[in-house]
Formats: structure tokens, sequence, C-alpha cells
């Protein structure tokens, strides 16, 4: 099979013919229809994650999977409804299904987790084992290249703004930020639209393409960031919305420049959830987060539950997508353009 994979790091991906892989007695043989590149691809190349985990190369990247069950392995029993040509979408995070966290069904916090894309094996490829468990059967009529996306873009932010409905964080009367409207926030401003119980939502970014199509998916309001002090965007935020502080933020970059900025507009007993982290390093005052009682959620990607909610959103045609499709000897050239900031939405790879 054709598979894209980093030997060494920081260095271009190397497209090669390698093995199409074997498959364990509870793991089926993904053909991969579409696969989306995103910034996590970018920090995995870069070396990134290499001070939290030792991931050895040859590595081939891609998480953001779909395609169609080609194999089946023998012991996977008849209830999981799977069978062969099935189209299939792959749940990102895959746990040892004994510790707490899985039996609790939080399988991408596992500590024993595996990531498809962050080793041996990923979507930068023709063909993938995924464990059967790990596998959301979607519907023949939907397009996987419009899903792939939605197993992390769409699927992270999903569950971060959960994290702040069931906190309490939303209502009529509150007013949602959107941090970030690349590949994760255009999925956040429509999901703060529909789960947010009417509050206000507010694009934040520095690019204004970016900040049109958060205008597009349901933004009440959009503010560009780019060379403006918290306090000037506070100013802005007031006049848009009558109030100068956020009651929830939910940030998809983590840049610690743009997390200082929304710390600052953060309301008493507001609400943050960060999933991105393009920083790794936060400074930030801490009295005012312990005397105006506010909450820091740390949330990261999601579980088969959250997927199969976020796929069933997209089969009732909820979700709107902002997708460039390319080409698999593509993929070193997105890296570098994904790097420089100049992908609108999710570029995809299609096979």
């Amino acid at each position: 099979m054709k598979a894209a994979r980093i030997l060494e790091y920081k260095k271009p991906l190397v497209i090669e013919d390698i093995p199409i892989p074997d498959i364990q007695p509870d793991e089926v043989l993904v053909k991969v229809a579409a696969c989306g590149m995103c910034q996590s691809d970018i920090l995995l190349v870069d070396g990134f994650f290499q001070t939290y985990a030792d991931i050895p190369p040859p590595v081939i990247p891609g998480h953001e999977i779909t395609g169609t069950i080609e194999k089946m392995g023998n012991l996977i029993p008849k209830v999981a409804g799977l069978a062969e040509g099935d189209h299939v979408a792959v749940s990102p995070g895959w746990g040892d299904g004994v510790c707490r966290h899985c039996q609790a069904g939080n399988h991408q916090i596992c500590p024993n987790v595996r990531w498809p894309g962050f080793g041996t094996y990923g979507g930068f490829a023709e063909y993938i084992p995924v464990p059967a468990r790990y596998i959301i059967k979607v519907p023949k009529n939907l397009t996987l290249t419009q899903l792939a996306p939605l197993t992390d873009a769409g699927l992270t932010p999903y569950r971060a703004i959960k994290k702040v409905r069931d906190a309490g964080g939303f209502g009529p009367d509150r007013v949602i930020g959107v941090f970030g409207v690349g590949g994760l926030g255009a999925y956040a401003v429509q999901y703060a639209k529909l789960m947010s119980g009417g509050g206000k939502v507010v694009a934040f970014a520095r690019n204004l393409d970016k900040l049109a199509i958060a205008k597009e998916y349901g933004a009440d309001h959009i503010i560009a960031i780019k060379g403006k002090s918290a306090a000037d965007v506070g100013k802005e935020l007031q006049q848009a919305t009558g109030q100068g502080k956020l009651d929830a933020i939910i940030d998809t970059v983590g840049a610690p420049e743009m997390m200082q900025m929304g710390f600052s507009l953060l309301a008493t007993s507001g609400h943050y959830a960060d999933v991105g982290f393009m920083g790794d390093r936060l400074d930030i005052p801490l009295f005012p987060r312990v005397s105006g009682e506010q909450t820091f959620h740390g949330s990261f990607w999601g579980n088969n539950t959250d997927l199969s909610e976020v796929m069933a959103l997209a089969a009732q045609d909820k979700i709107k997508h902002t997708i460039k499709t390319i080409q698999f000897d593509q993929i070193n050239e997105y890296i570098e353009l994904l790097r420089a900031g100049e992908v609108l939405g999710r570029a995809v790879v299609e096979y």
C-alpha cells in the first residue's frame, strides 16, 4: 500500500510502498477513503509530542479517518453489527478497555491509550488496522470526505462544549466566545449555537476570511483581534453584546497570547474550555481566577459516545463543512500551508 511516513522528525514525509498490515482477531482492516489534516500532524512532524511520549519512527500520521471495512477479524461478534463493505469512521483514542477511564467510557484518556496516526499506522496510508470496538458505523448516504474531519475537528470542540453546558456555563443571557476559527473553530461556532441555550456567540480570530466563515456558520458577532489589546477587544465586545466580558470561552487554539487575552475577558463564574495546545506554557494572574470563581476545563478529543452524537448531527444535516480536498501526493505541500495558517477549514486527503 502507499503510505506517507515520518522517517525522521522535522523532515518532510516520505511517500513509499509498504506491506498492507495484518489484523488481529478483534480488529478490522479499514480501506481509507479520506483523512483530514490537522495542526497536530504538524506538531507530530516537528517532534512536539516527543516531550510527552516516545514515538519512534517510522510513523504514519493522520488521525481523522473514514473508510470502508475491507476485512474482519474472526473474533468480532455478530452483535457488533459490522460487515465487510460498511462505511465507517475511526474513533481516535484506543484504550486498554480495563482502566477506570475506559470503564467510564472515556477511552481517549486511558493511561495506556493508542492513537491512530501517532505510531506505526495512521490515515496517511491506504489501509489501517483498527480494533472493532473503536469503529463507528455511518450511513452510506453520507459523504466520507465530509465525515473525516468530524473525528477530530468536529469531535473535539463538541466534547468541550458539552463540558461547559453540563457545568451550567450556558444560558439565554450568556455570551460565549469561540477563540480561533480554523478547522475546529468553524465547528465550535455551530455547536455553540446549537447547544448554548440561546446564548450569544462571538467568534474571535486574527484572519478576516476565517471570521467570515464564522459569521456564515451562525456567529452572532465576529471580532478581529490581530494587533489589538485585551482592553480594545473588550470595548468591541461591549459594543457588540452589551457586556465587556465572556461568560464562557471555547478555545480551539491554545496559543499563550490568545489565552492571556481570553482569561482577561472571562467573567465572574465564567468557564474556559481549552482544546488547543499551540503553546506549551501559560502565565496568567491567579487571584482573578480564584476571586471570580472561574472554571478551567481541559478537554481532550472525544469518546465513542461523543463521536456517535456528532455523526448523528451530521446525518440530520445540522453541520456545515469547509473542506479543501487534496490528493495523496500533495500531503507535504499542505503540511507547509497548514504550518503557515493558510488553509481555510480542513484539508482532507482523498483516496
